[in-house]
Order: C-alpha cells, then structure tokens, then sequence
C-alpha cells in the first residue's frame, strides 16, 4: 500500500513521491515520515518539507547504482574545517545555481527506522548533498550559506562556467 504525494515546482516540472506504509504497524509512524520506498523523480535529494510533509525526513541518491540514502531526524555532529566551494542547485530555486561553500567532510547522526542512532561520515560530494538536505529541515536554503557577495545565476549562465557539479 503506497501513498502518493504529489508537487508541483517551478516551471511546469511536476515531483512525485511514493511512501510505503505496508510497514508493521510499530513502523507506520517512521514510514509516514518519509522512509520505505521514495521515489525522487528529479534532482540528487529530497527533503519531505520541499513537498509539503511536515517531518525531519530526507533522501539522497548516491552516483551510480548506490542504494538512496534515508536521513531520519538526522543532525550534523562534526565537520571538518576544510571547504570547499561549487555550484548547487535546488528544487526550491529551480531556474538558479549558486556558489555554496561546504565542508568536505562533515560526521551525520541519524535513526533508523527501530529506532537506533546511527552516525556515519561523508564527505566531499555527498558530504555537500547531505548537508544541502539537512539544511532544508532546519529551514536553510543554500542562498543562506552563499558569501554575502555572491548572488544565484540562471541555470543559463552556469551551464556557460564549464564547472559542472561533480562528487569528486
């Protein structure tokens, strides 16, 4: 048993989002929150509040085939003091990319779905993926984090830098 949620961004692009909730029912309360199966049609990582779920719940997707990575109650606990500096795009700002400056490597506490805490460390460009998302669930845009002298640029512009994002 799915429910759909279904929202509509900028410029036409329509996002759907599939929770399971065939979970037991100890579970459902978790599952409601955002885990089980998420399907993001668009972009690197979700945050259930860019959609309109009201919970501390986030994906991300790895490169490659790498299974999503689902962030519950999640909370950044270290970082290192190195950062570093790409472009970055967001649903919420669709038509625009901005200068970001993250830390490399940053240290995630999170819970799983019976309960545990978990930490784990990322870093370079996952590090930046999940740090964009836990952003979005303490309420932060990446607008926040750019220098005060850097403004966004038309998806236009960036795509004319030659700097594509990259995990590296």
């Amino acid at each position: 048993f799915y429910t759909a949620y279904m929202a509509t961004l900028g410029a036409g692009l329509v996002l759907l989002v599939r929770l399971s909730l065939a979970a037991p029912p100890r579970r459902q309360a978790l599952a409601a929150a955002g885990r089980a199966v998420l399907t993001v049609v668009l972009g690197m990582g979700l945050a259930a509040p860019q959609i309109g779920i009201g919970r501390a719940a986030a994906v991300v997707q790895p490169p490659g085939a790498a299974p999503a990575i689902v962030l519950l109650n999640p909370k950044i606990t270290d970082h290192s003091e190195e950062v570093d500096e790409q472009y970055e795009g967001c649903l919420s700002f669709f038509d625009v990319r901005g200068l970001v400056p993250r830390p490399l490597k940053i240290t995630a506490e999170t819970t799983t779905l019976t309960g545990e805490t978990v930490t784990t460390v990322y870093e370079r460009g996952l590090a930046r993926l999940i740090h964009h998302e836990i952003d979005h669930l303490d309420g932060l845009l990446y607008t926040t984090r750019m220098r005060t002298d850097v403004v966004p640029i038309p998806v236009e512009e960036y795509r004319q830098t030659g700097q594509a994002w990259t995990y590296k």
